[in-house]
């Protein structure tokens, strides 16, 4: 199934990218696909070779994509925000046929074949429009290599194939409305797989995407397109919160699906008290992006992540392990050239996540299983007493680290970042905490953080940093 001549047949003329110079509709966003295909076939390359990208979001990195998958080839867009050494190190690992880039800064990283975004854009729009391409499109042929966040690690290069994207997308659509006339704005980086997800989103079901330039807010996104759903993770939706202006602007939206990292009880209820159509969602790059979600705006702060939804499975171990299959799940990792599938021999790949499942389909996440330590004798997660710091007013971030303890073996100590300086204090916070977690989960000590430090490249803290300053300074 050639799923972007599907979506020019079904929706033709309705917008399918929405850019600040102009409006292309889905048979034109067809057409340009088709060409910028043809010219990756006049330059030698073929279906089945992995071409790397690297560049923030851009219209041209959205039209980039979509001829590389008109072509049947593997797009691996890659973190921008990495520096140099990491990145050498990823494309090393990747052995693309070709890497497509505007920075300049990285044509000498290696000896890749090298073009830029633009040339192939440019080049590429005064092809014929031919659409006999040379290979047989497939479900199951691989179609993506998105990397990991490397939040407990190094990035694991995740292999996807069109049907893995095709089902997240019509699952994740059952779920919130998308379609003609609707307009997603493209706020995650499309080298993430909450970003690149949106592109079978809209092929889907004919909703329209919007990109701006690389230099414009979200802010000014949000005024100069007609947006109607938005994904964020906490540290964007803080911000859009500062601003009156695209407070109001979020209020007439249709959903805002938040995700990335817990959120804390302010924010939450800042926007639910402003009527923000806010939609909590649990998900993974394994899983092609969401695995459950609200089914509704939430009204209240809740500690679930929603409902499972279509074309996944779930299932809790017995060591509380959160275990998931189904037609969203990835074909495996890229080592060496070759996918390594992740699945045990039933079928399922174990998130290393702990968690709930209840019997209606609603999942709760407690934590990391790496994350996990033993204090006095019982399993202690940090990210539950996360949560429950981010539950006292005054607290906008935590991170929980265990050290070592002569008596309990571990404890918890507490990283934070409060609205105002030392308040609340720490008195305050040990009563409540003792009172919503109990004395043994209480961070035994409270270290204030103004700035955090995050992963190369990522808006993620990085937690081991954390514990080995917890441990130089307790």
């Amino acid at each position: 199934m050639d799923i972007q001549e599907r979506s020019a047949g079904l929706f033709g003329n309705f917008p399918a990218l929405r850019m600040p110079e102009k409006t292309l509709s889905f048979e034109e966003y067809n057409n340009q696909a088709v060409q910028i295909a043809n010219l990756l076939y006049q330059k030698g390359l073929r279906s089945g070779d992995i071409i790397a990208v690297l560049s923030p979001n851009t219209p041209a990195l959205l039209l980039l994509l979509a001829g590389v998958l008109k072509a049947g080839m593997i797009a691996a867009p890659l973190n921008n925000r990495f520096p140099g050494h990491l990145l050498k190190a990823t494309l090393d690992k990747l052995s693309p046929q070709l890497l497509v880039t505007n920075n300049e800064q990285y044509v000498t990283l290696c000896g890749i074949r090298k073009e830029t975004v633009t040339s192939i854009i440019e080049s590429a729009l005064t092809c014929p429009i031919r659409k006999e391409l040379v290979f047989t499109e497939s479900m199951e042929r691989p179609v993506s290599i998105i990397h990991t966040s490397a939040s407990t690690g190094v990035a694991k290069a995740a292999v996807h194939s069109l049907g893995n994207h095709w089902f997240s997308a019509l699952g994740s659509n059952e779920n919130i409305s998308f379609g003609p006339g609707d307009c997603w704005l493209v706020s995650l980086p499309l080298f993430h797989i909450g970003g690149y997800a949106l592109l079978f989103r809209s092929l889907a079901s004919g909703g329209s995407m919007a990109v701006g330039r690389p230099d414009e807010s979200l802010s000014l996104s949000l005024q100069l397109f007609p947006v109607t759903h938005l994904s964020v993770v906490p540290t964007q939706l803080y911000r859009l919160l500062a601003d009156p202006k695209s407070t109001e602007l979020l209020c007439r939206l249709k959903a805002v699906l938040l995700g990335g990292s817990p959120a804390p009880k302010s924010l939450i209820d800042e926007a639910i008290r402003h009527n923000i159509p806010l939609y909590l969602s649990y998900g993974s790059t394994e899983m092609s992006t969401q695995i459950t979600t609200s089914p509704g705006p939430i009204s209240c702060m809740t500690q679930n992540s929603g409902l499972l939804l279509p074309y996944r499975e779930i299932m809790r171990a017995e060591d509380g392990e959160l275990l998931v299959k189904g037609a969203c799940l990835f074909k495996g990792y890229l080592r060496e050239g070759s996918i390594h599938p992740q699945i045990d021999g039933d079928g399922w790949f174990h998130t290393a996540d702990i968690g709930r499942v209840e019997e209606d389909g609603t999942v709760t996440v407690l934590g990391r299983k790496d994350n996990m330590f033993i204090s006095g004798g019982e399993n202690i997660h940090p990210e539950e007493i996360e949560k429950a710091l981010m539950m006292v007013d005054g607290i906008r971030e935590a991170l929980v680290v265990a050290v070592p303890d002569c008596e309990y073996g571990q404890r918890a100590v507490a990283f934070i970042e409060t609205f105002e300086v030392n308040c609340p204090d720490d008195e305050t916070i040990t009563m409540t905490m003792n009172a919503t977690v109990g004395k043994l989960k209480t961070p035994v000590r409270y270290f204030r953080v103004s700035q955090w430090t995050t992963l190369p490249g990522s808006q993620k803290i990085d937690r081991a940093w954390y514990k080995k300053r917890g441990e130089l300074h307790f």
